[in-house]
């Protein structure tokens, strides 16, 4: 489903690439969480896999499609370009939510659903009632406090079916019982539907509910536990 292969990105001013020869391979419904310290190239390693910036080398495949060729001239990519293959394909949780103040918490949701064409009022009512936000569907982006802005931006990200979440720090914003109950509602919404899912947390106890929980150290995922894949 997702598969990196020598991935390397380096940025100007530095002598160390911050992502090196990085490999990784998720399957669909599988999820995988990153740790590692501040700086180290967590967030970095999602921007590339979402086609936000570009890599100095690798490969990037989601669903057999190649990310790093999307807006390359001659691709063969049945992606026009990545703004479309997001749209299709990835759910993202932006660490700073990037939701609309125009909208209300309900067309916020349901924004990504529309412009895909798959909006499921009846899936959307789901997913808000087992996030917790139902009650807000009507209330403008400015009378959400940072944590129900958090959740409206889980349910943006599932709401339209992605092959894909991509997933920075989902719980940021929460107090521990409602990280709690979102990460569990986020992992298991996605091993039901066979999304793979790729989350980047500072919170051990979210990583450690993933299939696999991974560490970035030195430009490469390193496998916290010795037992896991």
């Amino acid at each position: 489903m997702l598969i990196i292969k020598d991935l390397r990105k380096s940025f100007s001013g530095s002598d160390k690439p911050l992502i090196n020869n990085l490999n990784l391979a998720v399957k669909a419904g599988e999820s995988v969480s990153i740790q590692g310290a501040s700086g180290c190239g967590k967030s970095t390693l999602l921007s590339l896999i979402a086609g936000f910036e570009r890599p100095d080398s690798g490969n990037i495949v989601i669903n057999n499609l190649p990310i790093a060729s999307i807006n390359e001239e001659n691709t063969k990519s049945i992606a026009s370009d990545i703004d479309s293959f997001r749209k299709q394909h990835l759910g993202i949780v932006f660490q700073s939510f990037n939701l609309f103040d125009c909208f209300n918490a309900w067309d916020n949701i349901a924004f990504t659903a529309r412009l895909k064409g798959n909006a499921d009022k009846a899936y959307q009512v789901a997913l808000m009632d087992q996030l917790g936000i139902l009650h807000l569907a009507e209330k403008p982006l400015s009378q959400l406090s940072g944590g129900e802005q958090q959740r409206c931006a889980i349910a943006r990200a599932l709401v339209h079916r992605p092959s894909l979440i991509l997933a920075d720090e989902p719980t940021g914003n929460l107090d521990e019982a409602s990280s709690d109950n979102v990460s569990r509602l986020l992992y298991e919404t996605c091993k039901q539907a066979k999304t793979a899912l790729v989350v980047v947390t500072h919170s051990s106890d979210v990583a450690t509910k993933a299939d696999r929980a991974l560490k970035l150290h030195k430009g490469v995922l390193e496998s916290t536990n010795a037992d896991m894949a």
